[in-house]
């Protein structure tokens, strides 16, 4: 299959480079280059910080934390009010940015920034409700209560896939919460970075008296991110990226005992029941498995099809996968922009001979021809695979969907658990009871479980991560918050005696 891709991107990203008010400087000239995944042509090239570089950069943002622990979270929330208002100005340029850089339809370009924009407004109502408790206590004329207070500087690796929205789930909450932060983004979409603190830096200029290194940007590559990593002034690092990634990091951070937020590895399953929808179930299956070309980390790969209604779902599957339009997400109307790099769909390739070997009926997979060398589309590929083994329990960052047929609703849910990965899960049904086993105990292990929806699509408002492989982190709603603070137990005697807990006894005279 052949496609053309005509559009020159590196021209319009620089214009929205200047637009956003980015210094040239930061992307021309420099050692680190970087390119879009849709042509495959080279958009800028940055100047990269030095070891030493960060560790000062870091430093400057441990002075900054201890004058903005002190300003009042409610004004804290101010500044990241602003930034809420600069995002929505910026919203036409980061999204269409964020497509330039990471491949992605116009919608999740725009979409990414929206979710920047709305944890944004999550953050601003927080900083009027970083509750703590008031505990019961056994002693009498004693007050017992929980403080939470900022941690200190909060370090940031962020993946290309969520160029700038996991950036922002971090920096809103932990900007609200007293801290201040040091970003090192991913050397695939170093371009976004540099915008998306363009504008933040445009909401610390009218905000006015914030102290300065508040919010840093790193770029460089690997050994920039152990800085942050090993650096002792930094007591948190919210890390996004492989499992591969966080079996170093997490280790790292443990020596020095220091906080991790992990998010990592999703090997995500969904389960179709006999009484489901199954023209919601097939909307939410193609999103879910095609959408981003399978680069979220919420990506549909695993699918479980009861047997009674294999044969009525996956003929519509296999429909919809080879009419699913691929090509140049600035153009027309293509569902599925590209790969990230030649990495990618080395790795997309490579699991697809696996999935043969074990005896797996591919359908799809194979690259769109566009002209350029080094632009990598692919048809999303469906793989029929007999029994739950070989590359099913791997993750592959690619439009791979595994569908495998179950009829033991226990055996599925022991399949479904049965990786290492517990990111996302969802299960469409019409059956109470199935859709409560789900949501059990004994039922999905993974961080989000979802009822006929399909895996992909957070919310701001909940808690976004996963266990096992998965890290166990969680960002963005609900209490994520403490993550990024110190919890203190006080308590208060107000009495004119001195009763001891447990009733211990301990008199002098």
């Amino acid at each position: 299959m052949n496609i053309a891709v005509k559009t020159t991107v590196a021209a319009e990203a620089t214009a929205i480079l200047e637009r956003l008010g980015v210094d040239k400087a930061a992307y021309t000239g420099g050692d680190m280059k970087a390119f879009s995944p849709i042509t495959g042509e080279q958009t800028g090239s940055l100047k990269t910080v030095s070891a030493e570089e960060a560790s000062a950069a870091i430093e400057r943002a441990d002075a900054a934390f201890r004058v903005w622990r002190l300003v009042p979270a409610p004004k804290r929330g101010e500044l990241v009010r602003l930034f809420g208002e600069e995002l929505r100005a910026a919203k036409a340029d980061l999204g269409r940015l964020v497509s330039i850089e990471a491949g992605k339809i116009p919608s999740e370009g725009l979409g990414e920034v929206q979710e920047m924009i709305d944890i944004c407004d999550f953050a601003v109502g927080l900083s009027r409700q970083l509750y703590g408790l008031t505990i019961a206590t056994e002693r009498p004329g004693h007050r017992m209560m929980e403080t939470w207070h900022p941690l200190g500087v909060i370090g940031i690796i962020s993946a290309f896939n969520f160029p700038v929205a996991v950036w922002a789930w971090n920096a809103a909450l932990a900007l609200v919460c007293g801290n201040s932060v040091v970003w090192k983004p991913s050397e695939k979409t170093p371009l976004t970075a540099l915008a998306a603190q363009a504008v933040l830096d445009r909401a610390l200029k009218r905000f006015g008296d914030a102290p300065e290194g508040l919010s840093q940007l790193l770029i460089g590559d690997r050994a920039i991110g152990e800085v942050l990593v090993d650096h002792p002034k930094v007591p948190l690092v919210s890390a996004t990226g492989s499992t591969r990634m966080g079996r170093d990091v997490g280790p790292r951070l443990a020596r020095r005992f220091a906080r991790a937020i992990l998010e990592l590895g999703g090997n995500n399953g969904g389960i179709v029941c006999p009484s489901a929808d199954l023209d919601m179930a097939l909307r939410a299956i193609a999103f879910g498995a095609m959408g981003t070309a399978g680069q979220r980390c919420t990506t549909l790969r695993r699918l479980f099809v009861h047997d009674s209604i294999y044969d009525q779902l996956v003929p519509r599957l296999k429909k919809a996968y080879a009419s699913v339009s691929v090509g140049n997400p600035l153009e027309g109307s293509a569902l599925v922009g590209p790969l990230i790099d030649k990495l990618a769909f080395d790795a997309m390739q490579k699991a697809l001979s696996e999935a043969k070997a074990h005896g797996g009926a591919v359908h799809g997979g194979e690259r769109v021809e566009t002209g350029s060398a080094d632009a990598y589309y692919v048809k999303p590929a469906l793989v029929e695979m007999p029994a739950h083994t070989g590359p099913v329990l791997e993750e592959t960052f690619a439009p791979i969907l595994y569908v495998l047929k179950y009829s033991d609703f226990d055996a599925v849910l022991a399949d479904h658990n049965a990786v290492g990965a517990g990111l996302s899960s969802s299960i469409f049904t019409l059956d109470m009871r199935e859709a409560e086993r789900f949501l059990a105990a004994d039922g999905s292990d993974c961080g989000i479980a979802n009822v006929n929806i399909g895996t992909s699509g957070a919310e701001i408002g909940g808690a976004f991560g996963g266990e096992k492989e998965t890290g166990g982190g969680r960002e963005s709603g609900s209490d994520a918050w403490r993550a990024y603070m110190r919890r203190a137990t006080n308590t208060i005697n107000y009495s004119k005696s001195l009763p001891l807990a447990q009733g211990v006894s301990f008199d002098i005279d």
